[in-house]
């Protein structure tokens, strides 16, 4: 499905993650308004504002794709996907446990979403770097 090669230009891999880093930094932080980031935290009426957090990942991720390798940007539906179910578990898990931010178990929640979000963006920062080294 994927063609990795072997070796992938130190460059391209430079390059995709730190577009990845970029991505990530606009569409959770900077992107990421009041409605969406409160909306997506309750527990009832937060499928839209969840659904409109992970469509700007993925449609930042289609660019990224769109700019290297077309015909690879349905990644960006993979990753808004991903992000969206990262996203909602991390919420589920944050009510369950009754975490605010001045507990460190929030922290600790807000780092392992953060984590699995960057090892997604790893995973695809792989694959844009082999399909701009194959180019």
């Amino acid at each position: 499905m994927f063609d990795i090669p072997d070796q992938i230009s130190t460059a391209w891999i430079a390059a995709a993650s730190a577009a990845f880093l970029a991505k990530h930094f606009l569409a959770d932080f900077l992107l990421q308004t009041d409605w969406m980031a409160a909306g997506k935290e309750r527990p009832k009426g937060w499928f839209l504002p969840l659904a409109a957090h992970v469509c700007v990942h993925g449609a930042m991720t289609a660019a990224l794709f769109l700019v290297v390798s077309p015909p690879l940007a349905w990644l960006g539906f993979a990753d808004a996907l991903v992000h969206g179910v990262i996203d909602r578990q991390k919420s589920l898990v944050a009510h369950r446990a009754q975490v605010t931010p001045g507990q460190a178990g929030f922290w600790w929640l807000f780092g392992a979403d953060q984590t699995l979000h960057h090892l997604t963006h790893l995973g695809l920062a792989i694959l844009l770097a082999a399909a701009g080294s194959a180019g």
